[in-house]
Parts: structure tokens; sequence; C-alpha cells
């Protein structure tokens, strides 16, 4: 009997959250000659679901009105996941069919719908790098892997970002069907098998806006401009006209981290421009970007994207041939 898959899509949905796992276990039943995954797509009330682009998606059945048992339960993100009002009915319902479920989980920020219900107290999960904090501060008691593309915790299954949804898929092909399938299945949809690197490369979180007051913005402009200059608290206090135990501790009030980490940070980001025009080889970025020599390129941009230097070069350069 085919293993029933069913994922929840609320209003507001995105629909890769929904089709691109769904159509992982489409090609996971062609390429195991055999209809191992029965596939549908729930909603909580009645009527088309309307996505976050507009389009329209069609439900099979409605939460608590269909009678056979989920083998699957995932639950779809979307981009305001956490501000939809659940009703109790399918807070209820999801707490119900998970427990009975032989495994459940979420898809990007689908992961706050499941948080509501409780089941996701004491897990590790992950999410979509910009949803980390404002699940974390919403739901305490959840352990989130920032960088990972999809987590793995007892009965428990979660992605990051939309495309990753992709990725956690495979990994449950992989767990019912075998690797060859699972490898089959990525070569058809053009996808890796295992995605090299975490959710970090993708960020940019830490590129923000200078912030605090104007003296510390405008020292924060000098140094993004300038990457490959000193920029020792000694330095940046003197450009702002304050003693360096005035500014250091100045500056990490109102910017919430330390001159050194957020100079760190801003010499990161530089790198990664460099390294996305693919021009520079890793060692000329460093040079470009004030770290001393690429090994010292290499820990900072592993400590803050996750992927080496060269890695990141050779995933995010456009090659036009």
């Amino acid at each position: 009997m085919a293993k029933t898959v069913a994922v929840v899509a609320l209003p507001g949905v995105q629909l890769l959250d929904v089709s691109g796992p769904l159509d992982v276990f489409a090609q996971a039943n062609v390429e195991a000659g055999k209809e191992f995954y029965a596939l549908k797509v729930i909603a909580c009330q009645r009527g088309p679901i309307r996505s976050s682009s507009g389009a329209r998606l069609l439900p099979d059945e409605i939460a608590g009105e269909g009678s056979e048992r989920i083998d699957t339960l995932l639950v779809a993100g979307a981009p305001n996941a956490g501000k939809i009002a659940l009703s109790p009915h399918l807070l209820k319902w999801l707490r119900t069919t998970a427990r009975r479920s032989r495994r459940y989980g979420s898809i990007c920020t689908g992961a706050f719908v499941l948080a509501a219900t409780g089941l996701l107290d004491g897990y590790h999960v992950t999410t979509h790098w910009s949803a980390v904090e404002d699940l974390a501060r919403a739901f305490p008691k959840i352990q989130i892997d920032k960088d990972a593309l999809y987590v793995r915790d007892r009965k428990l299954r979660t992605a990051a970002g939309v495309t990753a949804g992709l990725d956690l898929a495979l990994v449950l092909v992989e767990e019912d069907l075998g690797r060859d399938i699972a490898k089959r299945v990525a070569g058809q949809l053009v996808m890796y098998f295992k995605r090299p690197g975490g959710q970090l490369q993708f960020s940019r979180k830490g590129e923000s806006r200078p912030i605090g007051r104007s003296v510390l913005q405008e020292v924060q402009r000098w140094v993004a401009a300038t990457p490959d200059v000193d920029h020792s608290i000694a330095s940046m206090a003197k450009r702002a006209g304050l003693s360096p135990r005035h500014f250091a501790r100045l500056f990490h009030a109102e910017v919430g981290i330390t001159p050194a980490a957020w100079v760190e940070a801003s010499r990161v980001a530089a790198a990664r421009s460099l390294l996305e025009n693919g021009h520079d080889t890793p060692k000329l970025v460093a040079s470009k970007c004030g770290f001393a020599n690429a090994d010292t390129l290499r820990r900072a941009f592993q400590k803050h994207v996750g992927v080496t230097p060269a890695e990141y070069r050779k995933q995010h350069t456009l090659r036009l041939q």
C-alpha cells in the first residue's frame, strides 16, 4: 500500500514549499517503478488556497476531514507564517495527526505553525535563516540550527528555506527507498544529491546598513569602503574622535557587537562580493579585504558563511558560455 505524504498549505503559502517536495516524491515513484507514495495537499479551510505569488492551489482535502492514515506530514511555509492566526481545530488536528504519523516536519517557515502546537519543544530544528531570530524569540524551548539545510531529530524533519524543501524530500526518499533511487531522482531533477555547505552561504543577515549614532555610522561606512586598511580599535576611535575605551563601549552598546567582530563581518561581506564576481583568487581576495593571508580569510569565511571561499566562489559565480 502506498505511503501517504501530505503537505499542509495555509493561506499565503509559498508554492515551491509545496510543489518542490511533491515533485521529488513523484519522481521517486517513477524511479521505483511503482506508486510508493500517495501525494496530497491539505488545506485548513474550504476553497482554493491563494499562494504568496497569487496562484491558487486546489487542496485534496480539508484538515480533519480525511480518514486515511498519513505516513509523512509536512507543513509548508509562507512569508507571513509567524503572523497567521491558527485555529484551535487546526492545531489540535496537527498534534493528533503528527503523533500518529511515522514522521512529520516543516518546510521553511512552516516551523512556526508546528511550533504553535508544542510539537517542536525540546527538538533540534531549522528554518529559513531570516526567520531564525523570530522563531527563537517566539518559541524559546526550541533548539535551532541556523545553518542547516535540514535537520532530523527523532520523528521530526525540518528544512530551511524554500529549495531546501527539495533537499529534505530527497533525504526522505533515501530513508525509504535507498541511496540509489534517491541519486536517480536527483539526477532527473538536476539537483544536488547532497548540496555542499549550509544556508549561511545564502544569508545576507550580517550585511545590514550602518546603525547607531551618526559618528558610529560614519566609522562603519569607512570600514565597509576600505576593508583592506588597518581597522584597529585605536584607528576607528581616532576617526570617531573618541578614546579607544569609550569608542569600544559605545560601539558595543549601540551596534550590538564588538568593533572587531563588526570589522570581520564587513570584510567577509566584501570578500563575498569579490568572490561572486569570479575574477580574483581567494588569495587576492584576502589581500583586498584586509585579511593577513588566505588561511585567515578561510577561517573567518567558514565561520560567517559556512563554506570555504573556494567552495563559495565555485557555487556562486555566474559563468556565461
